[in-house]
């Protein structure tokens, strides 16, 4: 008799989920997007599902990752924050006001990945330049604003 898992088996995954205890049940190939959304935290968008956009960028365990690209059961027993984590309509995360202020949401798809990793760089790098924001959210893409707006209001310059 095998011990394999059928790959239409769901798996319990408990996991933190933006501070809260979260246990849910997740087909084994789900990603780690798939199962945030499946909360209904819809703010992680999923764009290319290839790791490459940037759009469904939130921490696991306090780093940036594509959750696009990270199986739901490899965050069990780890912390995720999405971008909802970040603040409410009513009370916006400081980055999500300079992104505001500076028009550096257009479209607004790839707003909630270019939130979270700007709010992790300036939790790391408070004081980062221009120069440093542009490298770090180059790595997420944004078809409408051209990074201009976005760097502004990541660097404060």
């Amino acid at each position: 008799m095998s011990t394999w898992t059928a790959a239409t088996d769901p798996l319990r995954v408990d996991l933190t989920l933006n501070g809260n205890e979260v246990s849910l049940e997740a087909g084994v190939r789900w990603t780690l997007a798939d199962a945030v959304r499946a909360q209904g935290l819809t703010g992680t968008h999923l764009g290319c599902e290839h790791g490459v956009c940037g759009a469904c960028t939130v921490l696991l365990d306090g780093q940036p990752v594509r959750a696009c690209l990270v199986l739901a059961p490899q965050a069990s027993g780890r912390r995720v924050d999405t971008v909802e984590a970040l603040g409410t309509p009513d009370e916006l995360h400081p980055v999500q006001e300079a992104l505001l202020e500076a028009r550096g949401l257009q479209c607004g798809f790839c707003t909630p990945g270019f939130a979270v990793l700007a709010a992790w760089l300036r939790e790391q790098r408070p004081d980062a330049g221009p120069a440093e924001v542009r490298e770090v959210l180059s790595s997420n893409l944004c078809r409408c604003t051209g990074y201009g707006p976005i760097v502004k209001a990541v660097s404060g310059r």
